[in-house]
């Protein structure tokens, strides 16, 4: 079974790897390993379409390391040690925002001034490059690794279109968390993967130093 794995990549840190030591992560060979084979052994992954946009500096918890540890990260993910991942890029808008102060009941004269940060261009990239590659019979199955609903309607068309493709879904959470998964995202789904273990994500890790195409690249010291 042709398979292509689309990862939201906000999502997937935000709800599974943020303050856990998992970010060195050899994407590929884990969603090769640790969630294709499991769920149906005759899952063949051509490749991961990895989704996110480069953090700013000024908000971030560390800086400028920050932004040096995702470039390596990136370095790590389109090297030769790994299967082929393809990062698609959207960018970050820092934009001055009035919000309304937090209060019972709310009082909408009361507002505070405060940065909005918000990610752009990931959910329509995603189903873009989902219904794109289905078309064009690149695949068939297909894999989403988020919690967010916005391409619910791509995974609507393709499961009434293309009716002989397998959706798989993935939700990047723990299983400690008792949020539960978005039905407007697994009612279109063949097959759901509600949590991700942390042995899964250990087993999965690249090595502390990465083989690239000009020189390697190391896990940074604060990840």
């Amino acid at each position: 079974m042709r398979t292509i794995v689309y990862v939201d990549g906000y999502n997937f840190f935000y709800g599974r790897l943020k303050h856990t030591p998992y970010k060195w992560l050899d994407l590929y060979g884990f969603f090769d390993r640790e969630v294709l084979h499991p769920q149906n052994p005759e899952s063949r992954l051509l490749r991961v379409k990895y989704y996110t946009a480069d953090i700013k500096a000024n908000f971030a918890s560390h800086g400028a390391i920050a932004v040096q540890a995702q470039q390596r990260y990136h370095q790590a993910l389109e090297s030769i040690h790994t299967g082929p991942v393809e990062i698609t890029k959207g960018y970050y808008t820092a934009d001055r925002s009035t919000p309304i102060r937090y209060k019972k009941p709310p009082d909408k004269e009361d507002r505070v001034e405060s940065w909005k940060l918000e990610e752009k261009q990931t959910d329509v990239n995603i189903a873009l490059d989902l219904y794109r590659d289905v078309v064009r019979g690149d695949c068939n199955q297909v894999v989403v690794v988020t919690n967010d609903t916005d391409i619910k309607k791509a995974l609507a068309y393709i499961r009434q279109d293309f009716p002989g493709v397998t959706i798989g879904v993935v939700i990047p959470r723990s299983p400690s968390k008792h949020r539960l998964p978005s039905n407007d995202l697994t009612s279109h789904a063949h097959w759901v993967r509600h949590h991700i273990n942390d042995v899964e994500l250990e087993r999965s890790q690249f090595p502390d130093r990465v083989p690239t195409r000009k020189k390697p690249v190391d896990r940074p010291d604060y990840w």
